[in-house]
């Protein structure tokens, strides 16, 4: 068991841009195959309409996509990157090759610092971030890091009974010492006693044969859920407090998206409110892996639901098991990323 707390008082960071890519195909929910009619029951109480999904693109173009959009935002040529930090692929094309460098080639971010992170599932973002803090903490001439991830399910069915159904997408942060989203703290967990609760069986088998697979659903649904209600709880409590802030200072809650069942346990957990935006982009776009979270506040800041000054606690569970929480606050908007 590992706990991490991160105190933000060190070095600030901040989002300079952002950007997410979202394949144009749409794919209905109902018409993906399940393997029988309790998956499909399940399925259809989890609040998702529908999905996007390429086959024909790969998690690194969608990456490269979402990258050019955020870079061009902020008027910053990739070969001006201090550094690039890729969250891993769930399943990399390709063994021995390196994913992360084959962005940099197609980014032209040759003088970037370019490496990949990961590990923890949909909360694989935080320590992206944790480790982009300690790059500019530790070099005071680096600027500039973009954080990325292609978000593809390792299995085609996209389905991960009993939990969510998963999209496609790319995102690309942008980070610096200073821009409109400041991220003031960021604090994370792991437990690696459920390190396999959710797999993929892959050796000897054709790809179409691949499944997420969970290893005990009563763990999942019953002892993990209420470890999660413990942890998140006395996270989030810490989070506030060492920032001298209440809960009536959080001018909102954004989740990631796995379900509308999992979007109520966490109100009720935290005893909090999410922002509707999560609900409506579950809806349309299902599981998004670690592109969730700021996919929701982006979307929320273009709907100009949050305004200067406020603070927002994003929120991210992963059942390996891994918990999370950013603390960012607002800054003027000029246009939103």
């Amino acid at each position: 068991m590992t706990d991490h707390v991160a105190r933000s008082d060190r070095v600030s960071i901040a989002v300079r841009s952002a950007a997410s890519y979202l394949p144009e195909r749409v794919v209905p929910v109902a018409g993906l195959a399940a393997r029988d009619e309790t998956e499909r029951r399940t399925r259809e109480g989890l609040g998702i309409d529908t999905v996007r999904a390429d086959d024909r693109i790969g998690a690194v173009d969608l990456c490269e996509r979402a990258a050019r959009q955020a870079l061009d935002r902020a008027g910053v040529d990739a070969r001006d990157l201090g550094a690039l930090i890729m969250v891993e692929s769930r399943a990399p094309e390709t063994f021995l090759s390196s994913e992360s460098t084959r962005l940099q080639h197609l980014l032209g971010a040759e003088a970037a610092t370019t490496f990949t992170v990961g590990g923890l599932g949909c909360v694989s973002v935080t320590p992206a971030l944790l480790t982009a803090r300690g790059l500019l903490a530790a070099d005071p001439d680096m600027d500039n890091i973009l954080v990325v991830h292609g978000s593809k399910p390792a299995a085609a069915t996209r389905y991960r009974h009993p939990v969510t159904v998963n999209g496609d997408s790319g995102q690309a942060l942008l980070l610096s010492r200073r821009g409109p989203v400041r991220i003031l703290d960021i604090a994370q967990q792991t437990n690696g006693r459920y390190w396999d609760l959710f797999h993929v069986k892959y050796r000897d088998r054709p790809t179409a044969q691949w499944r997420e697979e969970c290893a005990d659903v009563t763990a999942y649904s019953f002892r993990l859920a209420v470890e999660t209600r413990n942890r998140m709880s006395a996270l989030l409590d810490g989070l506030l407090w060492r920032n001298g802030l209440r809960r009536e200072d959080v001018r909102g809650y954004v989740s990631h998206n796995l379900s509308a069942g999992s979007l109520a346990f966490t109100e009720e957990a935290l005893d909090i409110g999410i922002l509707p935006v999560c609900r409506e982009n579950l809806r349309v776009y299902g599981h998004l892996g670690p592109n969730d979270v700021f996919l929701n506040l982006y979307t929320a800041l273009e709907r100009k639901e949050l305004a200067t000054g406020d603070r927002v606690v994003l929120i991210s569970v992963s059942p390996v098991a891994a918990w999370s929480l950013l603390l960012v606050e607002i800054g003027p908007q000029e246009g939103v990323a």
